[in-house]
């Protein structure tokens, strides 16, 4: 429908106008036209430019690999020959605060 504006639409535009604003005001009003075009399309422009740095930037977050995470810590096994082992008595304060102290410290006097 407004596809294409041939040179006779133009024309009977420009008539149209002539009439209605008048021959003084015809200039004025086709600069003040042209200034707004231009803003248009500068702020068009602009969006564009805005629209187009924002996807790149999540492009670069989709496609950078996530930071490597520190390895899971491993658990030292203890070997009885271990300077630092040593068995947990019935008087350590780490059986006696156990919720199991009770029978911990039956094992342990029974030679467990």
């Amino acid at each position: 429908m407004f596809g294409s504006i041939g040179m006779p639409e133009l024309l009977i535009i420009f008539v149209v106008a002539l009439i209605v604003f008048g021959p003084r005001k015809l200039p004025d009003l086709g600069r003040s036209l042209g200034k707004s075009l231009a803003e248009f399309k500068r702020a068009s422009n602009e969006l564009r430019s805005t629209l187009d740095e924002e996807i790149r930037i999540e492009d670069r977050k989709a496609n950078t690999p996530a930071q490597p995470s520190l390895p899971a810590p491993t658990h030292h096994e203890v070997s009885s020959t271990d300077p630092v082992h040593h068995e947990l008595s019935p008087t350590d304060p780490a059986v006696l605060t156990s919720p199991a102290a009770p029978e911990t410290i039956a094992r342990g006097h029974q030679g467990s």
